[in-house]
């Protein structure tokens, strides 16, 4: 059995998007609901935390310092040491029900995020690209709840799902251009218990996802076929990334909303943020150039 540790106890309603700074060696994730960033190191095991005025879905490292941060207010700047916030752009702000949810960086320094309704499970959402100069581009629409956005080491793969219609896929990624073709199937398991939530990718290739709802996260080989399933003591895992000085360390963030007493009661570690060597190592987070 693989060790899998609880590393900070926080009861997070809905942990999401870690990533792994090298530069600080430090890891940030939100509580989209809190809604708040926070920090660890995990040299002291010392937590840091900075609310935010609205629901955040993403953030992403970037090069000059600080975070870019998807917002249900839209695209910002977060320095987290001032605590300053600085407003982007809001491509939907004629969406009010909208929000953003999964997102990351490329390695040309570009931010992808997508939106979602947050107030009914309608497919009103879609993909956005942030560039270094920091234009918007609506890259995708039908979306109902946009995740596991991640690239292969190649460059020539980028993944994408849609968690409520429960398969992964997979676009023919252009790094010269950011732009994206061949949309096709990635991963299949509508059989297996959970959805497709965040995902990240190893320095082989392999794609590791959370399943939300389904207490796993499953390494899928490059052609989409399952290679270990990582079982964890919480039901809502929501993503994950590699970190930690080798970047051999796999973080995984959860989430504790819409638990009722008895499940919260048999999960105390739900909301938690986890960590496991799983004998791989990753790759490191790329960071957005504006």
């Amino acid at each position: 059995m693989m060790r899998i540790d609880c590393v900070v106890r926080g009861a997070n309603r809905l942990g999401e998007s870690p990533v792994w700074s090298v530069r600080e060696q430090r890891l940030y994730w939100v509580d989209s609901r809190a809604p708040a960033v926070f920090r660890l190191d995990p040299a002291t095991g010392v937590v840091e935390d900075l609310s935010l005025p609205s629901i955040v879905g993403s953030i992403g490292l970037r090069r000059g310092g600080g975070l870019v941060a998807a917002l249900q207010t839209g695209l910002h700047l977060l320095d987290f040491d001032s605590r300053r916030l600085d407003f982007v752009a809001d491509p939907e702000a004629h969406l009010p029900e909208n929000r953003f949810n999964d997102g990351r960086c490329d390695r040309r320094g570009r931010f992808w995020s997508g939106t979602m309704n947050d107030a009914r499970r309608e497919p009103t959402g879609s993909l956005y690209r942030l560039d270094p100069d920091f234009t918007v581009a609506r890259i995708r629409d039908d979306v109902i709840v946009p995740n596991s956005i991640c690239w292969s080491p190649d460059d020539t793969v980028m993944y994408f799902a849609d968690t409520y219609r429960e398969q992964m896929m997979a676009y023919t990624f252009h790094p010269d251009t950011g732009e994206l073709s061949g949309l096709r199937p990635f991963a299949d398991d509508r059989q297996g218990p959970g959805r497709p939530d965040g995902s990240t990718v190893d320095a082989e290739g392999f794609l590791w996802n959370a399943k939300f709802g389904g207490g796993r996260v499953v390494r899928y080989d490059p052609k989409g076929r399952v290679d270990r399933i990582l079982d964890l003591p919480v039901s809502q895992p929501s993503s994950c990334v590699f970190g930690g000085p080798d970047l051999r360390t796999l973080y995984v963030t959860s989430a504790t909303q819409r638990l009722d007493d008895a499940q919260l009661a048999a999960q105390p570690l739900a909301g938690g943020l986890f960590a496991a060597d799983v004998g791989v190592a990753g790759l490191p987070e790329p960071e957005f150039a504006g």
